[in-house]
């Protein structure tokens, strides 16, 4: 559960800036539970300021210890955000994909030799916040990969 222990590691600060980036039209991406649980109408969450809306709905994924949910926001933060982060690191190891996309994910995997250095690459090139964001959505997509796991946790403290 990589994900989720990611989800917690967070900061206050850095989980408002993905779950804000990820809003549309003023949205975020589970406001529609965050007005369930404060029993507004859902067009009316729009006026509850963004960072209370992304602290509850930090609060129900650890409440609900939904790892697929954080799965989903942070791969949709880095695909939006961060594509070429995304295609690097498949590209530099060697899994076939369609602009980030993946199938067949477990014949799909990355090659293990080259993992530390496609890692070293992107950290050269983007926020290693983010790259470890990534690491922890890859070690939870290819757990045959153990070496993705421990630089995961290695890196996450």
């Amino acid at each position: 559960m990589s994900v989720f222990e990611q989800l917690q590691r967070l900061s206050d600060e850095r989980f408002l800036s993905i779950y804000e980036s990820l809003s549309q039209d003023g949205f975020g991406p589970l406001d529609g539970d965050v007005a369930r649980l404060l029993k507004y109408r859902p067009q009316a969450i729009r006026n509850v300021p963004m960072a209370q809306r992304a602290k509850k709905a930090r609060g129900i994924l650890q409440s609900k210890h939904n790892a697929q949910m954080c799965y989903e926001i942070f791969g949709a933060y880095l695909i939006a955000r961060h594509r070429e982060l995304v295609t690097g690191f498949l590209e530099a190891t060697g899994v076939k994909h369609e602009n980030g996309m993946l199938e067949d994910l477990d014949n799909n995997v990355p090659e293990a030799a080259k993992i530390e250095s496609a890692v070293n690459e992107l950290d050269a090139k983007f926020d290693p916040a983010d790259v470890t964001l990534y690491l922890a959505l890859c070690a939870e997509q290819w757990p045959q990969r153990p070496e993705l796991a421990a630089l995961w946790r290695k890196r996450a403290g």
